[in-house]
């Protein structure tokens, strides 16, 4: 019973790591190395008109995401403006309250 309560040394099952050969190293080292083209290069410059093309539908995609742009920006402001008004219950921007505006403690203290 006392023999059954010692736990078994762990089993190594792992295989001892062997030196790669060298005509694998030589071509590790050319992979790395080389440079990678997700796109490889035209082998002649295309036509005018699919240059053409292809610049109108660059600028029209530019445009669309310059134009989303501004929109989620605007709209980003808008919404932290509101959520800093209803944190503070008033308006958060002070530049744009007017001297008139005192709140009642605000008149006590300036007496």
């Amino acid at each position: 019973m006392v023999e059954h309560d010692k736990p078994s040394p762990p089993a190594n099952h792992h295989q001892q790591p062997t030196a790669p050969s060298p005509a694998a190293d030589e071509a590790a080292s050319a992979y790395y190395k080389a440079p990678k083209y997700p796109n490889p290069p035209d082998v002649e410059n295309p036509d005018p008109a699919t240059l053409r093309e292809q610049w109108r539908y660059a600028t029209r995609q530019y445009s669309r995401w310059y134009g989303r742009t501004w929109g989620t920006a605007i709209l980003a402001g808008a919404a932290f403006f509101a959520l800093g008004w209803f944190i503070k219950g008033d308006n958060p921007l002070p530049s744009r309250s007017h001297p008139d505006d005192h709140r009642p403690e605000q008149q006590a203290a300036d007496r």
